[in-house]
């Protein structure tokens, strides 16, 4: 009994996993739609393991046709695109300022970008708020 339950172990297929691949080539900066990506058998490191996890996403780079689609290859779509005027916003306790910056990067929301204080010249840090405003949270010097 034992012996059979080791040998059915010991034969048994791995299971199967499935990535996401590209089904067409995808530029970079371009939303990615349900066709574009289809789930095939297979298992690595760093690879997207969900359509759920790409579809509507942005690609960072481009995606070309047949192969996998690795995780940091897409984000969320951009919110701010570089050399864009936004609003600076820093608040702490009582303490609200507000100032207009330009951005030196493109972000989506939730994400960190760099920003130059248009009236001190600082770059400062923020988080991409979801209405586009700067929330800063630092300095760089």
């Amino acid at each position: 009994m034992i012996r059979a339950a080791l040998l059915l172990l010991l034969c048994a297929a791995p299971a199967a996993a499935e990535v996401v691949v590209a089904t067409r080539t995808v530029r970079a900066q371009t939303l990615i739609g349900p066709g574009d990506v289809a789930l095939k058998p297979g298992d690595a490191a760093g690879i997207a393991g969900s359509l759920e996890a790409v579809v509507g996403q942005e690609a960072r780079v481009t995606l070309y046709a047949g192969r996998a689609v690795r995780q940091d290859a897409v984000g969320r779509p951009a919110l701010v695109e570089r050399n864009q005027l936004v609003t600076l916003s820093f608040r702490h306790g009582g303490l609200s300022i507000n100032a207009e910056g330009r951005t030196l990067d493109r972000a989506g929301a939730g994400e960190r970008v760099r920003v130059m204080n248009l009236g001190s010249r600082n770059i400062v840090v923020g988080q991409v708020a979801e209405n586009g405003t700067i929330i800063v949270s630092g300095f760089y010097r």
